[in-house]
This record gives C-alpha cells, sequence and structure tokens, in this order.
C-alpha cells in the first residue's frame, strides 16, 4: 500500500485538533448565548417568537458580537484552555457592554420588549464594536 501524501497525512494529523478548537468555540458560543438570554431582564426568545424585530436585531448582534472574537481566539490560541479563557472574557465584556448601553439609554429592555429598533441598533452597534476591538486586541 502506497504511503499517503504529506497533505493526506497533515490533514489526519490536524483534523482533531481542528474537530477539538471548532467544537469548544461553537458550544462557547452556546452556552454564552444562553447564559446572556438569561441574565438579561427581557426574554429575548418570546419577544422574538412575538414578532419583535428590536428583540431579533438585538440577538443577533449579541451572537455576532460573541462570534467576532471567538474567531479571533480560535485563529490565535494554541490550546483548548486558551480558546476557553478568551471565552469567558469575551463573555463577561459583552454583558458589561449591554449594561453600559441600558445606562446610557435608561430602560434599554422595556425598550428592547415596546419594539424599538433604535435602541436595539445602538446596542448591536456597541456589540459589534466593542466585538471588533476585542477581537484585534487578541490577534
Amino acid at each position: 500500500m502506497p504511503t499517503p501524501s504529506p497533505e493526506i497525512q497533515a490533514f489526519a494529523a490536524g483534523f482533531p485538533v481542528f474537530l477539538a478548537h471548532a467544537g469548544v468555540t461553537v458550544v462557547i458560543l452556546i452556552l454564552a448565548a444562553a447564559l446572556y438570554v438569561l441574565l438579561t431582564p427581557h426574554k429575548e426568545i418570546t419577544l422574538i417568537r412575538e414578532g419583535n424585530t428590536a428583540a431579533a436585531l438585538s440577538l443577533g448582534g449579541v451572537l455576532v458580537g460573541l462570534a467576532i472574537p471567538l474567531a479571533a481566539s480560535l485563529k490565535a490560541s494554541t490550546n483548548v484552555i486558551e480558546i476557553g479563557l478568551w471565552g469567558a472574557v469575551t463573555v463577561v465584556v459583552q454583558l458589561l457592554v449591554f449594561r453600559l448601553v441600558d445606562l446610557l439609554l435608561r430602560g434599554l429592555p422595556r425598550r428592547i420588549q415596546e419594539g424599538e429598533i433604535s435602541a436595539a441598533a445602538l446596542l448591536v452597534g456597541a456589540k459589534l464594536a466593542t466585538a471588533l476591538v476585542i477581537a484585534a486586541a487578541r490577534s
């Protein structure tokens, strides 16, 4: 039987690492989003099911805002522990951003519950800006 090419050997060696790193990152994203939903005073999923566009925009911003720095961490990390640590930092910072925007706008959860797109858009902008800064700082 011929020896596999170097490309196949590299793939065979790297694929399990890829699965572990990507899998941990996706799990962190899911857990972080779930934690965010649990800790915010408004119930995004219920509001989205009721057709609240502001809640959908807000939660979509959370997902992208979490994914950007997690992706940068995935790219720059050498092991699963490092990915987990930076994932935790990302979650904490994004929760703080929610609180800061809430302080700025006064009553952000109520505004989102009432479907105020402008409040949700500002929150998304703040989350994406923060995510980009965290990602750049990490990489």
